[in-house]
């Protein structure tokens, strides 16, 4: 996985939880949201703004990087997403609030190891 890839795959993993919520929300986290992915250890790209939709408490990502993308926000805003691509995957863990989050990130790819952290802040 490229630099670019896993560091994408971090923001996706951190802040798949967030979204605008629509007046039929099915969680108080269901909506878009936008999401910010810093690397504060490792060689991959620096950082990376995405935007992510929840719905009924699934993390979706609404790129178009072919990301095997997979989260979940449990009721009380626990937030914990993986993503992969190629060879490469990244783990990310936090907690939502109704309009901002954020937790920390982990992986490995073809930069070798990387971590950080993500914040999130509703659209």
């Amino acid at each position: 996985m490229t630099r670019f890839a896993m560091t994408s795959a971090a923001v996706l993993l951190a802040l798949a939880a967030f979204s605008s919520q629509p007046a039929s929300a099915r969680t108080p986290y269901d909506g878009a949201w936008s999401v910010v992915i810093i690397t504060d250890r490792g060689t991959c790209d620096r950082a990376y703004r995405y935007s992510i939709q929840i719905t009924d408490g699934i993390v979706r990502y609404t790129g178009e990087m072919g990301l095997d993308f997979r989260g979940r926000v449990a009721r009380n805003g626990a937030v914990a997403v993986s993503v992969a691509s190629g060879g490469s995957r990244a783990d990310g863990r936090g907690r939502l609030s109704q309009a901002y989050g954020g937790g920390t990130w982990a992986g490995n790819g073809s930069a070798g190891q990387c971590s950080g952290r993500w914040t999130a802040e509703r659209r």
